[in-house]
């Protein structure tokens, strides 16, 4: 086989036959790319923002000024990853500089939000007051999942209000062996 006829082949993270334009509530874990600890530090088990990490949390904050038709959950900003709750309440086309297309808002929301991160955090590190990054800020995917009942909508808010308390057992965590 020609090495350049071969074709990467990327998992696909959506659920299949789910229309994300619709209306719904979801899950989302974004990761710094290389589980870098750029966003501030856990201590005694309660997350202490940094500066960049403060920067994050208000553009995660904006999301819903951005896109009326989000509201948000609850999140936490770990050192090197968010975990987040978005409410899509009704069905919504995604505006871009093309125009307005119907489309699922998800992708677009957290497109816009690395975005936005990404470009502050870059001048940021060009005022000197954020650690630099090494390519990327944001690992080049996400986790998401769709939240179908209340009962998990409950069980996804205790892990997000517990994260911190638990990073000594985060898969995130560097330190984690």
């Amino acid at each position: 086989m020609n090495i350049h006829s071969y074709e990467r082949r990327r998992r696909s993270i959506r659920l299949k036959n789910y229309d994300y334009a619709q209306a719904g509530t979801y899950f989302v874990t974004i990761c710094a790319q290389g589980r870098e600890c750029l966003m501030g530090e856990v201590q005694d088990g309660e997350m202490l923002l940094n500066d960049a990490g403060r920067m994050v949390a208000e553009w995660w904050l904006e999301l819903p000024s951005k896109f009326p038709a989000v509201s948000l959950d609850s999140y936490v900003l770990m050192p090197n990853h968010l975990h987040g709750i978005l409410c899509v309440e009704q069905n919504v086309d995604c505006i871009t500089d093309q125009g307005a297309h119907a489309g699922a808002p998800l992708p677009r929301l957290i497109q816009w939000f690395k975005t936005m991160t990404t470009n502050a955090y870059i001048r940021g590190v060009k005022r000197g007051a954020f650690q630099p990054f090494e390519r990327r800020l944001w690992q080049r995917n996400y986790y998401e999942h769709v939240i179908r009942n209340e009962g998990q909508l409950d069980s996804i808010r205790l892990y997000i209000s517990q994260n911190p308390a638990k990073w000594h057992l985060d898969r995130e965590n560097p330190a984690f062996t």
